[in-house]
């Protein structure tokens, strides 16, 4: 019989996490040793929870799991908060065929900094921890509430202590900002160790510590977290071509486990777009596309029979040559493509009938002159409105 993978997402949560410590809610749900100890409550990225699903993808095809425990194993993967939940989930599981790399818990920066707790904190320390702040909304793992309320105690933040409280459950990439760490020194007298704590607080970011001292003496050992990933450099496609649009539903798909979308509106460089609650079908969330999909608003009411647009529906070569063509076919002269939407018909569904999936094409010019063109999903133009009628 043959098995039909597919993923049931959960949409994430703000952690509610509160300043200088961890909400009990962010503990791992698993019983395995790894959701354990201030390691496993590393937050997940959502690079690692998409690896944790395909782990649990081919597990499920090789049997080592059946259909019930596949679907909540991968479900829980995809609402995973930590390293130590995906642990727990893809643990006892043996590898693929095709190897699938899941984050392990690492160390935290708080377990392996050097200085005292109550060293007093720099500018330099409190921007470095800002950029930490910004990786980890980047690749998932802070919510905007989250990022924007930590970066608040990270700017009033006095000692290393609390910065690094901030931070501890943070994954980092091989190259981002370190702890603060005491210049390497020979053993010296009480008083020159003060002093050299007071003038030479090793910086995070890859400064130097201006003291007199060879230039090829380090200032520090670099920190190396055991089990860091290298970052992933995420493309910002162009939306406006066939090729940024296959790159944005891969991404898509990653993301949310499918193609499906209640309302898609392409701007090029960036993306805005609706699709309902996994599993909720009288409620939805609105997402941006920058690079990422981020929803910084609760979810909404939502009519349950709402049709969908499956976005695998599109063909993207027919889709792209009219892209191309659209400014001389709607007469806009010095026109480009303002914005594409992808809907179903409202008209349609208004009047009980099935939605009929509808891409429209949107050109204008400096002089506020525009048109449209309405096509179906595989690229058939059904209507045409040309500047000037």
């Amino acid at each position: 019989m043959q098995r039909i993978v597919f993923h049931a997402v959960c949409p994430l949560h703000p952690s509610g996490r509160s300043p200088g410590g961890y909400d009990p809610r962010v503990s791992g749900r698993s019983s395995d040793a790894a959701g354990s100890g201030s390691a496993g409550r590393m937050r997940a990225r959502d690079i690692d929870r998409v690896n944790a699903r395909a782990r649990i993808d081919a597990a499920y095809e090789e049997g080592q799991l059946g259909a019930d425990e596949y679907e909540q194993r991968s479900e829980r993967a995809q609402g995973a908060r930590t390293l130590g939940e995906l642990a727990g989930l893809v643990g006892d599981l043996q590898p693929g065929k095709v190897a699938v790399e899941v984050a392990a818990p690492t160390t935290s920066q708080a377990e392996v900094s050097r200085y005292p707790a109550g060293t007093r904190a720099r500018d330099g320390d409190r921007s470095a921890t800002c950029l930490l702040l910004d990786a980890g909304l980047a690749d998932g793992q802070l919510s905007e509430a989250d990022h924007h309320a930590l970066t608040e105690l990270a700017g009033e933040a006095r000692t290393l202590g609390e910065l690094a409280d901030i931070t501890a459950d943070l994954q980092r990439a091989a190259d981002a900002p370190g702890v603060a760490q005491p210049p390497r020194q020979a053993h010296r007298g009480r008083g020159f160790g003060i002093a050299v704590l007071a003038a030479c607080a090793a910086v995070f970011a890859g400064g130097f510590i201006a003291v007199d001292r060879p230039p090829a003496i380090p200032a520090g050992a670099p920190v190396v977290l055991n089990g860091v990933v290298e970052p992933i450099v995420v493309p910002t496609p162009d939306l406006f071509t066939a090729e940024g649009i296959s790159v944005f539903l891969d991404l898509y798909r990653a993301k949310f486990g499918d193609v499906l979308v209640d309302e898609l509106t392409l701007y090029g460089k960036y993306a805005s777009l609706t699709r309902a609650v996994p599993g909720q079908a009288n409620r939805q969330v609105d997402y941006t596309y920058r690079g990422g999909f981020k929803s910084d608003r609760e979810p909404t009411t939502r009519k349950q029979d709402l049709p969908v647009f499956d976005l695998g529906t599109v063909d993207l070569a027919a889709l792209g040559r009219l892209l191309a063509s659209a400014p001389t076919t709607l007469k806009v002269e010095q026109g480009t493509i303002s914005h594409v939407m992808f809907e179903t018909d409202a008209i349609a569904a208004a009047r009980g009938l099935p939605g009929v999936p509808i891409v429209r094409i949107y050109v204008t010019n400096k002089a506020s002159e525009s048109g449209f063109l309405e096509l179906t999903p595989a690229g058939v133009v059904t209507r045409t409105y040309p500047f000037g009628g």
